[in-house]
């Protein structure tokens, strides 16, 4: 069976980087028609933060990504935290020590700092001087029998004849053994294991048949590659994926910027479009299969030619359903670069993905259900915070609305009547007579009234409109000043949908109030609206 796993650390809440990872480990195990595992990594207990496993587990079901064995969805993977395994990865590590594959060390930190500057200081590329290696089988005996605190290292030296080293996102590429540090640890003096050696056992125990992870473990796969060899494994297929980045194109970490899926949670995002930004982020051109590289030998890292390309990639802000990302989904074609992600093309597929949601009647009942809380909590005394009034509201604002939680923010005048008095509102009429303005409202109450409500909400936008064009011009008043009076009438603001729109909304009661009530603001000359700005 395809078995995949998202293996994160408990060091804190989910970022984008992880949540796009966990995706990718969704789709591509759907993809095969295989399953996902979540696997908590943390071994390292300095680092762990209590409740991230909860955060992880709530992100991902946000998002819409169950896994399928994993933390409370028990299977015949477990047990799925590291730190319930360390016999495992000790076993492991004495079979290694046994066929002479690694050895304990039992140099200390400060000795381990002195040998490193000293070889720095003669040019050598090493580390370590491999001093443990050479002690006899009694020495390590008397030691470990003593208490002296070791680790376990790996034997660099011995270099498995294996083949050659293959990834799905890079290709063939060329191993880099001299990148690493010299006889990498595998096992900790705690006893708890690295991840070198945690994610070999773990992967091969688990049967996991494909290894999704960011490319920073890249240069060291090839150090993997000979750990199974040296177990005698089969090992998974491996694809290292580009890591996304900060607008300033620093590395995304949980430590830096705003990139907590926690936050995009809080502020509304959809999690269909927040899934969709970030698969699209480093979605490349399909490819034709890669040819091996023709030599190995080399000891720099390199990547074999492009193949020829079968299919472009898509638009990066191309809508997808999850369906149509698991069908197109391909690891070849993940760029070998890393990706930037642009707020903005979350806004622009954010917007569409609601749109395509509040296009039925149960999509639009879903998204007024789940802001209901947010509007509530902003307009306390209101009577008008009902789900059929944001239903209104969603119906209204149309594509104007980029984010669900922005309702509040474009049409706060459907919970609460204007303020009048505020610097955009009388900047609306600062230049229009009170008489004017009162003609122009009582125009378009006659126009409401002259046929009745019903006639009024039935009759088509470009009929109204013509009505009001007689009415206007009867008044000898300019198009933009005659719209500009209702509008600050019936919302305060500037900008909005159409006024007919807004008056169908409102419904004929408010309307009417409104209009009737608009005559009482205080005058536009009572307020120095340049020095209210100001402030």
């Amino acid at each position: 069976m395809v078995l995949l796993r998202f293996a994160p650390s408990p060091t804190g809440p989910l970022h984008l980087g992880g949540l796009r990872m966990a995706l990718y480990n969704y789709l591509y195990a759907r993809k095969l028609g295989g399953k996902w595992i979540l696997r908590v990594e943390d071994t390292d207990t300095t680092r762990s933060v209590p409740g991230s496993v909860e955060g992880i587990q709530k992100a991902l079901s946000w998002a819409g990504l169950d896994y399928d064995f994993g933390p409370a969805r028990d299977g015949p993977h477990g047990p799925y935290f590291q730190s319930e395994r360390r016999d495992l990865y000790r076993s492991y590590a004495n079979k290694l020590v046994d066929n002479g594959q690694a050895y304990r060390c039992f140099c200390s930190a400060d000795e381990l700092a002195d040998v490193k500057a000293r070889l720095a200081r003669s040019g050598s590329n090493n580390t370590y001087d491999k001093k443990c290696l050479h002690l006899s089988d009694e020495e390590v005996a008397r030691k470990v029998k003593a208490g002296e605190k070791y680790v376990v290292r790996i034997n660099d030296g011995i270099v498995p004849t294996r083949p050659p080293t293959h990834d799905i996102v890079y290709g063939y590429v060329r191993d880099a053994h001299l990148s690493l540090a010299t006889d990498p640890v595998l096992l900790k003096s705690d006893q708890f294991p690295t991840y070198h050696l945690a994610s070999v056992v773990d992967d091969h125990e688990m049967g996991i048949t494909h290894v999704l992870r960011g490319e920073e473990w890249l240069p060291s796969l090839p150090l993997h590659l000979d750990l199974y060899t040296h177990l005698n494994l089969t090992p998974p297929q491996f694809a290292h994926i580009p890591i996304l980045l900060n607008p300033d194109k620093t590395k995304m970490s949980k430590r830096h910027g705003d990139v907590q899926v926690v936050d995009y949670m809080r502020r509304g995002w959809e999690p269909h479009a927040i899934l969709n930004w970030l698969a699209l982020a480093g979605w490349g051109a399909k490819h034709e299969p890669e040819q091996p590289a023709p030599s190995e030998t080399s000891s720099s890292s390199s990547r074999s030619p492009s193949p020829h390309r079968l299919e472009d990639a898509p638009d990066s802000t191309h809508l997808m359903t999850l369906s149509e990302m698991i069908s197109d989904f391909d690891l070849p074609a993940l760029t070998h670069r890393s990706s930037i992600l642009d707020v903005t093309k979350l806004e622009y597929i954010n917007k569409h993905h609601l749109m395509r949601t509040w296009s039925n009647p149960e999509g639009l009942d879903e998204l007024a259900k789940r802001v209901h809380g947010l509007v509530k909590d902003v307009f306390k005394a209101s009577p008008y915070t009902t789900v059929d009034n944001i239903k209104n509201a969603i119906t209204l604002l149309e594509g104007r609305l980029t984010n669900i939680h922005d309702i509040p923010i474009h049409a706060p005048y459907l919970f609460v009547e204007p303020d009048w008095t505020s610097v955009e509102a009388q900047s609306m009429i600062r230049d229009i007579s009170v008489e004017k303005r009162m003609d122009i409202i009582d125009a378009f109450i006659t126009v409401i009234q002259a046929n009745g409500w019903l006639t009024f909400e039935a009759a088509s936008h470009e009929s109204i409109m013509g009505t009001l064009h007689q009415e206007r011009e009867k008044l000898g008043v300019q198009l933009k000043v005659f719209m500009r009076v209702l509008r600050h009438a019936l919302t305060g603001m500037k900008d909005g949908p159409a006024i007919i729109d807004i008056v169908r909304a409102l419904g004929h009661e408010r309307t009417i109030t409104r209009l009737q009530a608009v005559r009482d603001v205080k005058d536009v000359n009572d307020v120095d609206v340049d020095a209210e700005s100001k402030k």
